[in-house]
């Protein structure tokens, strides 16, 4: 969802790492924030990414979420060059599935921190979440969204345990 404000960057190492981050964009939907998806690499186009991460803040970003694979540079790259949260997202994109690109994401040097997700999808997924938690804490809004959506997760676990309760 391209808008003139966004409040969320979703930077991605490739395209092909699209699929990965649709489970964060309906997440974003979910919680009406607006957002943006470019694709910036930093080994491909590491003066790009730079700029991106330096212009975000003033642009009105306030939380980034960062897709790669493999040797994962992106999200530290990104947080080398703003003082916004960043949130990487690992993508199993080589032969260890992933693996590779958590450590890396991981493995942040002290001083640049990022914060890592699990791998995939549910990592994407968990990435928006948390951008959403960050973001709650200075609007009231969405911290009244955010308590709905945890209250309906636990509304739904206590209905699953009735149902198998009931059927014993």
């Amino acid at each position: 969802m391209a808008t003139s404000k966004p409040v969320i960057g979703i930077i991605l190492g490739s395209d092909s790492d699209l699929p990965t981050v649709e489970a964060a964009t309906k997440v974003l939907k979910e919680f009406d924030l607006d957002y943006e998806v470019r694709v910036l690499s930093a080994h491909r186009t590491p003066d790009l990414v730079a700029e991106y991460a330096r212009s975000a803040a003033e642009r009105g970003l306030k939380v980034l979420l960062a897709a790669a694979g493999l040797s994962a540079a992106l999200p530290g790259v990104l947080a080398a060059h703003t003082p916004l949260p960043v949130i990487g997202i690992p993508v199993a994109a080589g032969t260890l599935g992933g693996i590779d690109a958590l450590l890396a994401i991981s493995q942040m040097p002290p001083g640049v921190p990022v914060a890592a997700v699990t791998i995939g999808s549910p990592g994407a997924r968990n990435a928006a979440l948390l951008a959403v938690r960050i973001l709650a804490l200075s609007d009231s809004g969405l911290a009244a969204k955010l308590h709905a959506f945890i209250q309906k997760q636990k509304e739904e676990v206590i209905a699953r345990d009735r149902k198998i309760q009931d059927s014993l």
